[in-house]
């Protein structure tokens, strides 16, 4: 995106100097610098200026222009060239002066050379127009930047446009006397994609019908003109007997305006009056020229701007490369390079010909016969460049993400994609009994190792059994024998079959040891307590069973939420099978499981029996299940309706023990949330339980190849909104409905089926493939259209012929 440059002079004059205002910022953008600073006087400028004019006016040039005072001696182009070069020089320095230079050092701070720069000169002051802007010497130092005169008062018109097939011109050949405008309209007939109707030495009746009754979007005009009295009008004339103000046509012209009229050229002399008459109209640009123009001149300029502006160059750019092209002739029309300006409305945004053309068919090749081959370019590079950048964004993606680059940003996407999902009711198949810090305080009278007292156990569990629950769990260390004062706890311990108790497998490997079992129960009743972490410490897996090391202490094959699931299931009638690859089946359902690069998760360490852990969504992830603690339970709370036919798990909740691991789900604060083991394993029984008896989907991740897929799919999608969506607000916008289509496809893949696919990949994919895309589609077609104006130079140079001078425009 280019920028916009606009600089106010304000009140003023050169004997008091002026107010100066810069602001820069980019296009379609509120400006993001404001700046300020005085002009000083100079009362030299304008004679310098008035002195070249004179000189230039009197030229002796083939034809002198219409309503000129004669001049008793002709000038010499040397006393031109000289004046030009005295007025450049005096110009320069006092725009390089000290009260100016905080201007002058903003712009050089905050434009690069290589950017492209539209520059407004916004100013009242018809001297301060008549200036040469373009010879600014830090305009010069910008090859993309272009100056434009504009008003301080305008406004933005409601345009009611019809698209067209062909950029609609009306063309007026007005009075040709002395000069060649037959060269103008075969010029304009070579434009391809244009409907030109002609309008030769029209009446005036004529000239108005035509502006009311058809919708324009080019208004061009050659033939005589001049600008009057003080500067403010300006005449055309339309026949040998006819002139015309602005004025005269203001209604018609206003239609047109209305009605889709982009830019006005106006290929005559001295038009500077001609364009401030129209200002008013609110016309988005026009291009005319600030001093009687040579006929050569006048063609040259426009088979140069035709070129540039119909192959697709923006018309700032087209502008000054057809201005700068005219230096060619200053050898014969000195300061030929000064005459062509264009006056913007600051409200309007500069036209291309892609937009005069209509969106639907902005790929119709535009451009004079040298440069009709920029379709067929299109079309042909259109798909296979479009499929080689998606393919090579797609391709860089999935080797960012294999090498893990992406894994920490997936993790926090599909955090924040579990956070989102609708609330779920607490299982009622469990029931957690607490271990609080109270209840640790109000018994540490009592002798026992822990959390948990064996004589507060005991009664614990006499009270249960009561009620016949399905499974007791005890998610409390334990690697030491009952107390013998307490015999009936290790006669349950050792042969209810209800009780299942944990220990911890040793990883040599990470250094960690393991933790023993209690002496008095079974391996068969025993799981493992082992918790996955990733990197960020949060746990997101579900460890379902491992091979213990020969060494471990403990060598439970099953982690303890699996017995506890799967004892409760075969009362339902429900057995653990293994399927002939070596996985889990219990029921319909199959459990995957995680291999090294699964989903976002890349390079994990995957040994063992894993899955992802599909937290239940509830308003806190320890509101998994009814809740009760130690002491409630001890002093009578407990009831049947509570415990019978549930799994019973009892853990600490006291934070003195450190028994807490972080979740994917966010406090308040925004920080991660922590919950007690108790509380993690109640959530990884309910989500074996759940997705066995409810049906509730265990999540699970495409294959690589499926997430190639989907990342390639949304890869082409950003290289197709970039190939029909060439205005940046609609690419924009539409990028940003596509952006939302994906997270929110995501979150119902996630919520429905249970499946993690990519979300910031594929994002990347979208946002990467569009930008790519815009950057080739706007280089290669331009090459290619250069290269066909060098392979059609000759055929070019026979179909525009140079014709002969034939006098001044006027």
């Amino acid at each position: 995106m280019g920028k916009l440059v606009v600089l106010k002079l304000g009140e003023g004059n050169f004997e008091q100097g002026f107010a100066a205002t810069l602001q820069i910022g980019n296009e379609n953008a509120r400006p993001g610098v404001e700046i300020t600073a005085q002009l000083p006087p100079d009362p030299e400028i304008p004679r310098y200026y008035h002195r070249w004019q004179s000189i230039y006016r009197s030229l002796d040039l083939p034809a002198r222009p219409i309503g000129l005072p004669k001049r008793t001696q002709a000038a010499t182009l040397e006393e031109c060239q000289q004046a030009a070069e005295e007025l450049k020089v005096r110009f320069n320095t006092w725009l390089a002066s000290e009260s100016f230079r905080d201007i002058r050092e903003k712009w050089l701070e905050k434009l690069m050379p290589a950017e492209r720069v539209r520059v407004l000169l916004q100013t009242k002051d018809l001297r301060l127009q008549k200036l040469p802007w373009h010879l600014w010497d830090l305009l010069e130092r910008y090859p993309k930047a272009e100056i434009a005169l504009s008003a301080p008062a305008y406004e933005q018109v409601n345009r009611h446009i019809t698209p067209t097939k062909k950029v609609k011109i009306l063309a007026i050949l007005g009075h040709s006397q002395g000069i060649d405008t037959q060269a103008d309209r075969l010029l304009l007939e070579q434009l391809v994609g244009a409907d030109i109707t002609f309008l030769v030495e029209p009446e005036r009746k004529d000239l108005t019908d035509r502006l009311w009754e058809q919708h324009w979007q080019i208004l061009f005009f050659a033939g005589h003109s001049f600008t009057q009295g003080t500067g403010n009008t300006g005449k055309i004339y339309i026949n040998q007997t006819e002139s015309l103000t602005i004025s005269d046509l203001r209604y018609a012209l206003r239609k047109a305006v209305e009605r889709g009229l982009q830019l006005a050229i106006l290929n005559s002399c001295d038009g500077l009056g001609l364009a401030v008459e129209f200002a008013p109209l609110q016309i988005p640009q026009i291009i005319v020229m600030r001093e009687p123009v040579p006929d050569r001149v006048a063609q040259e300029f426009l088979k140069y701007f035709l070129e540039a502006f119909a192959r697709g160059d923006p018309l700032y750019l087209a502008v000054r490369e057809a201005r700068e092209r005219l230096q060619g002739l200053e050898n014969q029309f000195p300061c030929a390079t000064w005459l062509p300006v264009i006056c913007q409305n600051p409200g309007e945004m500069p036209v291309n010909w892609q937009e005069l053309l209509g969106e639907f068919s902005s790929s119709v090749s535009t451009s004079l016969p040298v440069t009709t081959e920029v379709k067929g370019v299109k079309n042909r590079i259109g798909f296979s460049l479009m499929l080689l950048v998606s393919v090579a964004m797609t391709g860089l993606l999935m080797g960012a993400r294999y090498l893990g680059i992406l894994q920490p940003f997936e993790l926090q996407a599909f955090d924040q994609l579990l956070r989102l999902r609708p609330r779920e009711k607490p299982d009622s198949r469990l029931l957690v009994v607490s271990i609080t810090e109270e209840d640790v305080q109000a018994r540490s009278h009592e002798q026992g190792r822990g959390s948990l007292s064996d004589k507060a156990l005991t009664q614990l569990l006499e009270k249960l059994e009561v009620y016949q629950p399905q499974v007791i769990g005890l998610d409390i260390y334990r690697d030491y024998a009952a107390d013998k004062n307490y015999p009936q706890l290790a006669k349950q311990m050792r042969h209810s079959d209800r009780f299942v108790a944990v220990c911890r497998v040793s990883n040599p490997e990470m250094g960690t040891s393991g933790v023993a079992p209690p002496p008095e129960v079974s391996t068969d009743r025993l799981g493992f307590s082992n918790i996955l972490l990733d990197v960020d410490n949060v746990v997101r897996r579900h460890y379902l069973a491992l091979t213990p090391p020969p060494s471990s202490p403990c060598h439970a094959s099953y982690a303890f939420s699996v017995q506890l699931a799967l004892r409760y299931l075969y009362s339902k009638g429900i057995k653990l099978q293994f399927t002939s690859y070596g996985g889990w089946k219990v029921g319909k359902l199959t459990f995957k499981p995680i291999e090294a690069h699964t989903g976002g998760y890349q390079g994990v360490d995957a040994l063992g029996h894993q899955i992802l852990l599909n937290y239940r969504s509830s308003p806190s992830p320890e509101a998994i299940a009814p809740q009760i603690t130690l002491g409630q339970a001890l002093t009578g709370k407990l009831n049947a309706a509570a415990v019978q036919n549930r799994i019973v798990i009892i853990g600490t909740t006291a934070e003195s023990f450190h028994d807490y691991w972080l979740t994917p789900y966010a406090t308040q604060q925004g920080n991660l949330q922590a919950i007690p083991g108790v509380i993690l394993q109640a959530q990884m029984v309910s989500q074996l339980l759940s997705a066995a008896l409810d049906g509730r989907p265990l999540l699970w991740s495409l294959p690589i190849w499926g997430d190639t897929i989907w990342i390639w799919g949304w890869s082409v999608a950003g290289v197709l909104l970039a190939w029909y969506l060439r205005r940046p607000i609609h690419l924009a916008l539409l990028g940003g409905i596509a952006f939302i289509g994906l997270y929110g496809s995501c979150l119902v893949f996630l919520i429905s089926f249970g499946c993690w696919v990519p979300l910031v990949p594929a994002a990347l994919a979208l946002g990467g493939s569009t930008l790519s895309a815009v950057v080739c589609l706007n280089s290669l077609p331009e090459q290619k259209t250069t290269n066909n104006i060098n392979s059609h130079k000759k055929k070019q140079q026979m179909r525009t012929q140079r014709r002969k001078d034939a006098g001044t425009r006027r």
